[in-house]
């Protein structure tokens, strides 16, 4: 068990401070207990001093006083009571500071750890689809080393480069509540220059579930840098569904054989990316995954891939749907999944057959040129290799796969992180402020190929838009350089950034013109999906919502010629990345980003700079 030492030791100096303002009568009549037992952390402790630190106060500790609300008021009602009447006595008063010291302890010591780790990006040599290639190591490891976190855990990631050029990370999935500075995107943070670091520091606040990280600059996700980050429920919020006797994480994902230096050179030159060579389960064409007769396990299934949706099955076995990217779902049974670009599922899987090895397979979707990679699910007690045919894709196509979508239903009553109900925030009672409808389209600028939204090819400034929003840097963007609507006319490049206001709720409308699959992703959020259509999308399409049980998720895919409708709660704020999920689209300017605002600078909206942010392009010189 982690012990969180810092916030442990400032609870235990608040105790004492709380002891010897009673024994002196000191009056605090005016403010709320959780006001006061926060500014004098804040203004006291050296722990707290750091504005990451803030929302920890507030939602950690505070909370770890009391187990309920009613407790803190009962509590600092009896204290204010003692304050006006010298009859108590400091005995008492101390009585009462270790018993409740006591309980903090236990409970700083349970939840929100703090978890350290340091990662080297590096180049090796490996062979995934038999053909020796230069890839992307993460401690020397291809894939790189699985995040398993806990809800609200907190994470110190000293990443260290050791590559020929800049370097990021992206978390695909993690919030980053109020702290868009953590996003590890060309938008809100620096690259990580050849032979630097830079520390990461988040919170998975009220998440869990199946998630992923990746390179988010230079093509590199095309040479590996890739990894699983799973986030376990609190001991205290229980899950839908009997605990599995164990998990495994497949990371599904079409490769190249060709370096990602070689496919920039291509892309950059106006020529598009060659069809994918193959397609590899955790950076491998052929795994083992070793299981006892009738129990239970969790395969968490995430697609890492450039390009490709792929579809997912396991020989003679049915797959549970529990999750999706941080929602708990109805069960449904299925004996066949898609899974498109950047998103994640997690199944339950009973091993009840007879004791042998059996088939898993993961194909590419909807292209032409189909890849197949397989693995083997091992019973312990068998004696028997897989054998018999593997299973088969599905016959059907964009229709089916649109309709497989539309049974993924969140389970109202369960608890996702937090004690309420996922089914107690009612989407589809309230009312947009604002509809946003993005056009994807394939352009020629400047005689060569190009993405565009709304008309305009993103191109990524020399300084981060966050940095520039903080230090007032003119120039860097336009908020009216992309409508929100489609229009007429030539394409452009820009650096297309939609205003949005803290609290908006928006609808959020992708229009597919292109004969092509789509996928998009929106950091910062996750999002209800309420519908996929086909042809054009109208106001008047609004009657085929689901506007009761859309489950929530991070990434939506679009089927060709067709139409995806979200809605999203922007209580996040920020500056963040809305992205094609494919990369050679989102490389050459699928992507915008949504700035998030607030006139009022607090800290209850989001945390200040980070005291070792990097600095480039204009934002050099300025004090943080």
């Amino acid at each position: 068990m982690i012990i969180a030492v810092a916030p442990l030791l400032a609870t235990v100096t608040l105790f004492l401070f709380l002891f010897l303002s009673s024994c002196i009568n000191l009056s605090f009549h005016n403010i709320s207990i959780s006001e006061y037992k926060r500014e004098f952390l804040i203004r006291n402790c050296f722990w707290c001093q750091s504005p990451q630190s803030h929302e920890l106060l507030s939602v950690a500790i505070v909370p770890s006083l009391c187990s309920t609300d009613l407790e803190v008021s009962h509590i600092f009602s009896r204290r204010q009571t003692n304050l006006r009447n010298m009859g108590s006595t400091c005995l008492l008063h101390m009585l009462r500071v270790v018993v409740l010291a006591m309980l903090s302890v236990s409970l700083v010591r349970a939840e929100d750890a703090y978890k350290y780790y340091t990662w080297t990006v590096t180049y090796g040599t490996r062979s995934p689809l038999g053909t020796p290639q230069q890839v992307i190591l993460i401690n020397g490891q291809f894939p790189g080393p699985q995040l398993d976190l806990v809800t609200n855990d907190n994470v110190v990631l000293n990443l260290i480069n050791k590559l020929d050029e800049p370097f990021l990370l992206t978390w695909n999935g993690i919030k980053q509540r109020k702290n868009s500075w953590q996003d590890g995107v060309l938008g809100t943070n620096c690259p990580i220059p050849p032979n630097s670091n830079y520390t990461y520091k988040f919170q998975t606040k009220d998440q869990i579930g199946t998630y992923t990280y990746f390179p988010s600059t230079q093509l590199h996700k095309a040479a590996g840098g890739f990894g699983g980050l799973n986030v376990y429920h609190r001991s205290v919020i229980p899950v839908p569904y009997s605990y599995p006797d164990g998990d495994f994480t497949l990371l599904i994902g079409d490769w190249h054989n060709t370096s990602h230096k070689a496919l920039r050179e291509s892309l950059d030159s106006g020529k598009p990316l060659a069809f994918p060579d193959g397609l590899l389960i955790n950076g491998q064409t052929h795994n083992t995954i070793n299981g006892d007769q009738g129990k239970t396990y969790m395969f968490r299934i995430s697609n890492v891939g450039m390009s490709s949706s792929i579809n997912f099955r396991i020989q003679d076995h049915n797959m549970k749907l529990v999750e999706i990217e941080g929602s708990h779902v109805v069960q449904n049974i299925y004996d066949t999944l898609d899974v498109h670009v950047g998103q994640s599922v997690s199944v339950l899987v009973t091993l009840n057959q007879p004791p042998k090895d059996y088939y898993i397979v993961a194909s590419t979707r909807f292209s032409r040129n189909v890849f197949t990679a397989t693995a083997v699910l091992h019973y312990s007690n068998s004696n028997s290799p897989a054998s018999g045919p593997m299973p088969s894709p599905p016959e059907h196509q964009y229709h089916w796969s649109a309709q497989q979508a539309r049974t993924y239903r969140w389970n109202l009553t369960a608890n996702a992180a937090r004690p309420n109900p996922q089914g107690s925030y009612h989407y589809g009672k309230i009312t947009p402020t604002k509809t946003i409808v993005l056009s994807n389209s394939k352009t020629m600028i400047n005689g060569k190929p190009r993405y565009a939204v709304n008309r305009v090819s993103y191109v990524n400034p020399d300084t981060p838009l966050k940095l520039a929003d903080y230090f007032n840097i003119p120039g860097i963007y336009s908020v009216d350089s992309i409508q929100s609507v489609p229009s007429d006319g030539p394409a452009y490049i820009a650096t297309s950034v939609v205003p949005t206001s803290l609290h908006d709720f928006i609808e959020l409308v992708f229009q597919n013109n292109e004969n092509t699959m789509q996928s998009w992703h929106l950091d910062g959020y996750d999002f209800w999906p309420v519908a996929y259509g086909f042809g054009q999308w109208t106001p008047e399409k609004r009657v085929t919502y689901n506007l009761v049980d859309a489950p929530t998720r991070h990434t939506a895919q679009v089927f060709p010629n067709s139409w995806t409708a979200i809605l999203v709660s922007l209580d996040n704020q920020g500056m963040w990345n809305l992205r094609s999920a494919m990369w050679e689209r989102q490389y050459l300017g699928q992507q915008l980003y949504l700035r998030v605002w607030s006139e009022e600078r607090s800290l209850h909206n989001e945390y200040d700079i980070p005291h070792n942010v990097l600095l480039c392009g204009k934002a050099i010189g300025h004090n943080p």
